[in-house]
């Protein structure tokens, strides 16, 4: 009786070598859209603060904000963003709708990460 050796072959070995490589491919993607997706959260996010804080700034303040547009920038987070400050009349005069857009310091002109509408307030005199 002839004996076979114990061990794979060179075949099963390159077939579990493509497995294993085909699954290491798509983990690597996987965590490279997590990345992607946890980058683009983070100036999300702090795009959103540098909007708040320019309506807590005129809250604070008690500013009345002229009609007009009005731009200038923020350090977040060790960024520079720049912002647009929208201005328009409401109907009702002791209200003024507030729009800020809030773009990448890259400047590539894009659309804005952040767009967020507000109201000012006429203060009492």
């Amino acid at each position: 009786m002839k004996r076979h050796s114990a061990g794979f072959t060179l075949l099963e070995t390159l077939v579990a070598l493509s497995i294993i490589a085909l699954a290491l491919s798509a983990a690597m993607r996987a965590m490279g859209s997590t990345a992607a997706a946890a980058g683009s959260l983070r100036e999300h996010t702090l795009a959103t603060w540098v909007a708040e804080n320019r309506f807590a700034e005129m809250r604070a303040r008690q500013e009345w904000p002229a009609i007009g547009q009005r731009q200038g920038h923020s350090l977040m987070g060790g960024r520079r963003y720049p912002w647009t400050e929208k201005v328009s009349g409401t109907p009702n005069p002791l209200f003024r709708r507030v729009l800020i857009e809030v773009r990448d310091g890259d400047g590539d002109g894009g659309a804005p990460l952040v767009r967020m509408d507000g109201f000012a307030v006429r203060p009492l005199k």
